[in-house]
């Protein structure tokens, strides 16, 4: 069973006729896009999917900085630089 991870859904065949009202009528949520009655792909707003890039880059530096916390630091003095 595929769930849907949208509250509006569209079928390809729909999107192809008239994209704009789709993404119009859906206002700014995201849409679950339908092929053959199950979803293949998602269509976000970009704001939507430059925030998802945002955390997803947060999520690697916080794991870097996770990571380096467990290495031993070694004191640098400014002259040294």
């Amino acid at each position: 069973m595929d769930y849907l991870l949208a509250k509006s859904s569209v079928s390809i065949t729909e999107l192809k006729k008239n994209p704009s009202s789709i993404i119009d009528a859906a206002e700014g949520a995201p849409i679950a896009i339908l092929k053959n009655n199950r979803p293949s792909a998602y269509l976000v707003p970009a704001v939507t999917f430059e925030a998802m890039l945002e955390k997803l880059d947060d999520l690697k530096i916080a794991k870097i900085v996770k990571d380096r916390k467990q290495e031993r630091s070694i004191r640098v003095s400014l002259n040294e630089l």
